[in-house]
């Protein structure tokens, strides 16, 4: 590969595809609609992103025909592939569970030891009950993995669950978490020459959106007799901005928080002084 510019292979189809475009976009990229396209081309920045199957993306990065890939953790843990993780998206989450029907005597992996094993799914599963000692015996399906007990194909399953509906749909129930994932972003083994610190620039960029979608801005006037009491209920990245007002002792207080500690804190802000609270989405931050 000859150009100068980044190539990021990301999936073409699938549940990572609209929330990785939404990232790209969200960290400032502008760049043509894959429907149009195989390949888009970043106006604004030297990146081209290349539009592939899910199961190509892992191999793209391998084989150097591409500097970096979007992926699912469980999807570099079952291709063996030993490439770096350089960043976990915050999406695409879901879980590797080992599952059986709802009469199986199973309550525990340990008690599937000499039973069949369905799964799309084999590397991850092997590897994780050769670790524990259990040895199993596993069927390798490409699909439809849910229903392997119902036919009759294993006596259990190790699928991706997102909510576990599914399983509950088709009676049966999760007995442990193989591996927990997520939407990542890899890089080759060995970056091309003079792309280091573009692949650098384009991580900050989408770890300041990634980091800002975790935090909320919370603005609001208060009493400057009330700021000891407020400032022990912010739970914010470091100490609050406290800025003087025109009248005189007010104060406006600006915090980052965590955006999960936002729930009840409004009202608890409300009751020791503050007014004219105002809590609002990060577009991106670089703590």
């Amino acid at each position: 590969m000859t150009s100068d510019r980044l190539q990021l292979a990301v999936p073409n189809k699938g549940r990572l595809v609209e929330p990785t475009l939404t990232l790209l976009r969200d960290a400032g990229l502008i760049f043509e609609d894959h429907a149009r396209s195989l390949v888009s081309h970043c106006e604004d920045f030297p990146l081209d992103i290349l539009f592939v199957r899910t199961e190509d993306v892992l191999e793209f990065v391998g084989d150097g025909v591409a500097d970096l890939g979007i992926t699912g953790t469980n999807l570099l843990a079952e291709s063996g592939v030993n490439l770096p993780l350089l960043l976990e998206l915050g999406y695409g989450r879901c879980r590797l569970d080992a599952a059986v029907p709802q009469d199986s005597a199973a309550r525990s992996v340990a008690d599937l030891a000499g039973m069949r094993l369905a799964t799309s799914h084999p590397t991850a599963t092997r590897a994780f009950f050769a670790e524990r000692g259990v040895e199993v015996h596993v069927v390798p399906l490409s699909g439809a993995v849910e229903v392997a007990t119902r036919m009759g194909l294993a006596d259990g399953i190790v699928d991706l669950v997102s909510t576990g509906s599914t399983l509950v749909m088709n009676g049966l129930r999760s007995l442990e978490t193989l591996l927990r994932s997520q939407a990542i972003l890899v890089g080759a083994a060995t970056p091309r020459a003079g792309q280091r610190e573009a692949i650098e620039d384009l991580e900050t960029m989408l770890q300041s959106v990634i980091a800002g979608r975790r935090r909320k801005y919370l603005m609001m006037n208060a009493p400057l007799a009330c700021l000891p009491e407020i400032e022990r209920l912010l739970p914010g990245l470091e100490s609050p901005s406290v800025i003087p007002l025109a009248h005189e002792g007010m104060v406006a207080v600006h915090a980052v928080v965590g955006a999960d500690e936002v729930w009840g804190l409004p009202g608890r802000l409300k009751s020791a002084g503050a007014s004219g609270i105002l809590v609002v989405p990060i577009e991106k931050l670089l703590a």
